[in-house]
């Protein structure tokens, strides 16, 4: 299986920026196909990579993806899970150019799975992706009982516009643990999101809010957004 996966935008337009992913617990960067393919039809391109609490090498790969200069900018890195964690260790440590962080269900607590089906359930409640991972010999089932040893993402210590993600129906990161962690972010709630969030029933709305992000980001995140809603 590749190290990374890469969906690029369509042939005729220009790439307007590029979004690193780093995979939670158990996944690989392919898990990530669907929402990298539907950011990539809006022109970003994005590149996947795998669990950097299994594999530390991912962050040296996310790294030198960050100072490619082939790739477009803004760059932003993408952390699903402790993806999330390892995503705002690079920011705040500085030791990499990144543009923006995107946070998707940072995990708070430790989380026992138990069985397959209730950790798939509290997974995502999109029955395509829980087929997916089902289905998938390269995902690492029980993973989510795994509890790296990693600092929480003192966010203070980011100085990028920071977009946290998060689903009102986590289980394995209760939402008033993960707004308290969030604390400094704009952070965007899903009525009835799961965890996996980036991957769930909701995926479309999800995708939806990150290109709403990146296309402020492009003209300056100073800028208010660029839609409101108003009662």
């Amino acid at each position: 299986m590749p190290s990374s996966f890469s969906w690029d935008e369509p042939e005729g337009l220009a790439a307007r920026g590029t979004l690193i992913v780093l995979a939670g617990r158990g996944e690989h960067g392919g898990v990530y196909e669907r929402f990298g393919r539907r950011l990539a039809f809006d022109a970003y391109r994005v590149r996947a990579l795998g669990d950097a609490s299994a594999d530390p090498s991912v962050l040296d790969e996310a790294s030198k993806l960050l100072a490619d200069e082939s790739l477009p900018g803004p760059k932003v890195l993408v952390g699903s899970d402790t993806g999330a964690l390892y995503a705002a260790r690079l920011a705040a440590e500085r030791t990499v150019d990144v543009d923006a962080l995107i946070l998707a269900g940072l995990p708070t607590s430790p989380w026992t799975p138990g069985s397959w089906q209730a950790e798939v359930e509290a997974r995502t409640a999109c029955p395509t992706h829980q087929g997916r991972l089902t289905n998938d010999p390269e995902f690492r089932r029980g993973a989510l009982g795994s509890a790296p040893e990693l600092p929480g993402p003192h966010l203070d210590g980011v100085h990028v516009p920071v977009l946290a993600l998060h689903g009102e129906d986590d289980t394995v990161s209760p939402v008033d643990q993960a707004l308290a962690a969030y604390a400094g972010a704009r952070t965007v709630l899903f009525h009835g999101g799961r965890h996996d969030l980036l991957n769930d029933a909701l995926h479309r709305t999800v995708a939806a809010t990150v290109v709403l992000f990146l296309e402020r980001l492009r003209l300056s995140p100073e800028l208010p957004p660029i839609a409101e809603e108003r009662a």
